[in-house]
C-alpha cells in the first residue's frame, strides 16, 4: 500500500485546495497517471500515480484544503495491469452472462461515465470542464498529441453548444428552469487576488499618475519591419516588447520605482525582471521574464508568448510568478481607454497600458491625426516622489516616441 502525499507547494505556498479527482476509488491507474488536481494561491498542480496499481481509498475529497505532506489517499501497487483486462472484461465475458449474471452489477456505470470522463485521452482540465458542463467528451474532437482532448478543445466545444439552436421549450414554469442567483465559491486564485490587491490598497501609499503617448513611431517601425523580424527571429514583433525595454530604460534613470520597502528598509534592485499581466479564466496572473534587460526584442516577445501560453494553458509553475521586481499591465487589449491599476506589492510601480485610438493633435502648430494610448503609472508615494513617478513615465513615453533611444541607450 502506497500513500498519495501532498507534494512541496513552493515558497510562502502553506496549503492548497482539492479541485478535482481524476479517478475514483477502485480505479486502476498507471504510473505517472494523474490522480487530482490540487488548487493553490497561485497555480494548479497535478499530483501522479506514484506506480502502477489501484486507487484503494480518497482521504481528502474535493474542496479539502490540505497542506504539504498530507495523506490525500492510498493505493494498492501491482495491479494496473488488470485495468485493460477490467474493461474489456464486459465484452469478454458477455455470452457467459447467464452463468455468471451477478459481476455485470458495473455495467450501469457504464452510462454515467461519459457525462465526467470518457475513453478518450483527455487533460484533466478538460475533464473537469466536462464534469462541471455535463459535457460528453468522447464527442469532442481531440487536437493533442495521440487525439488528447485538450483544455482549448473542451472550451470549444462548449462554446459550439451553446451557439447553437436551442430545442424549443416548454413554455410552463420557466421560473422552474432558470435561477435568478447562483452562488458559486470562490477559487483559491480569486481569493488570493482579492486579497492581495486590497492589502495593497491597505499598506501602500498608492498614487496614479498620467501621461500619453504617441504610437506612431513605434507602428511605423513595426509595420516595417514586421515580415523579416518574424521570418528571423520565428516570432511576431509586438507593442509588448518595446514597453518592456522602455520601462527598463527608466528604471535605470529612476531607480526608486525598481525598489521595495522591508520594514524600515529600502530595498533597491538592480536586477531587472519585469511581470506582465496575463488574464486568465481562473483570473489575472503575473509571470515574470527574468533579466529581460539582457535580452533583445526578439528575446522578450518569445518570452512574453512562451508565459501567455503556460498561463493559458494552467502550467506556471510558482518560480514563473515570484520575484518581479516592476509589472506592466495592459488593458488595451480589453478595450480599455483609462484605468488606474494596482501595485503587485511588494513592488513599488506598475505600469498600465491602454487602448490606441487616434486623436487630433498639435504638431509644431497644425492638428493631425495620431494614434494616441494613455499610459498610467500606479506607485507608492512611500518609496517615489512625485517627480520620479512623473519622471519616470517622461522617460518612457519618449523611448516609445523615439524607439531608436533604445538602441543608442539613450
Amino acid at each position: 500500500m502506497a500513500d498519495i502525499m501532498t507534494p512541496a507547494l513552493g515558497e510562502s505556498v502553506t496549503e492548497a485546495t482539492v479541485a478535482r479527482w481524476a479517478k475514483k476509488a477502485g480505479d486502476a491507474v498507471r504510473k505517472d497517471e494523474i490522480l487530482v488536481e490540487l488548487e493553490t494561491d497561485k497555480v494548479s498542480l497535478e499530483v501522479a500515480a506514484p506506480a502502477d496499481g489501484v486507487l484503494s481509498e480518497i482521504l481528502a475529497g474535493e474542496g479539502d484544503t490540505v497542506e504539504p505532506g498530507t495523506v490525500l489517499g492510498k493505493m494498492s501497487e501491482g495491479g494496473a495491469a488488470a485495468a485493460p483486462a477490467k474493461a474489456e472484461a464486459p465484452k469478454a465475458e458477455a455470452p457467459k452472462a447467464e452463468a455468471k449474471p451477478e459481476p455485470k452489477a458495473e455495467a450501469p456505470k457504464a452510462p454515467a461515465q461519459p457525462e465526467v470522463m470518457t475513453s478518450k485521452p483527455a487533460a484533466p482540465s478538460a475533464q473537469r470542464i466536462a464534469t462541471e458542463n455535463s459535457l460528453d467528451l468522447s464527442k469532442v474532437g481531440g487536437s493533442g498529441k495521440d487525439g488528447r482532448v485538450t483544455k482549448g478543445d473542451a472550451i470549444a466545444a462548449l462554446e459550439a453548444r451553446a451557439s447553437a439552436p436551442a430545442p424549443a421549450a416548454a413554455p410552463a414554469a420557466p421560473r422552474e428552469l432558470h435561477e435568478r442567483e447562483e452562488r458559486v465559491r470562490m477559487t483559491r486564485l480569486r481569493q488570493t487576488i482579492a486579497r492581495r490587491l486590497k492589502e495593497a490598497q491597505n499598506n501602500a501609499a498608492m498614487l496614479t499618475t498620467f501621461n500619453e503617448v504617441d504610437m506612431s513611431a513605434v507602428m511605423a517601425l513595426r509595420t516595417e519591419y514586421k515580415d523579416v523580424f518574424e521570418k528571423r527571429h520565428g516570432v511576431r514583433l509586438g507593442f509588448m516588447s518595446f514597453f518592456v525595454k522602455a520601462c527598463i530604460a527608466a528604471l535605470k534613470q529612476v531607480p526608486d520605482v525598481n525598489a521595495e520597502i522591508d520594514g524600515q528598509d529600502i530595498i533597491y534592485k538592480n536586477h531587472y525582471d519585469i511581470g506582465v499581466a496575463v488574464g486568465t479564466e481562473k483570473g489575472l496572473v503575473v509571470p515574470v521574464i527574468r533579466d529581460a534587460d539582457d535580452m533583445s526584442l526578439a528575446g522578450v516577445e518569445k518570452a512574453i508568448g512562451a508565459m501567455g501560453k503556460k498561463a493559458r494553458d494552467g502550467q506556471l509553475a510558482l518560480d514563473d510568478l515570484q520575484g518581479g521586481t516592476f509589472t506592466i499591465s495592459n488593458g488595451g487589449v480589453y478595450g480599455s481607454l483609462m484605468s488606474t491599476p494596482i501595485l503587485n506589492a511588494p513592488q513599488s510601480g506598475i505600469l498600465g497600458m491602454h487602448k490606441i485610438q487616434e486623436r487630433p493633435m498639435v504638431v509644431k502648430g497644425q492638428v493631425v491625426i495620431r494614434p494616441m494610448m494613455y499610459l498610467a503609472l500606479s506607485y507608492d508615494h512611500r518609496v517615489v516622489d512625485g517627480q520620479g513617478a512623473v519622471t519616470f513615465l517622461v522617460k518612457v513615453k519618449d523611448a516609445i516616441e523615439d524607439p531608436q533611444r533604445l538602441l543608442l541607450d539613450l
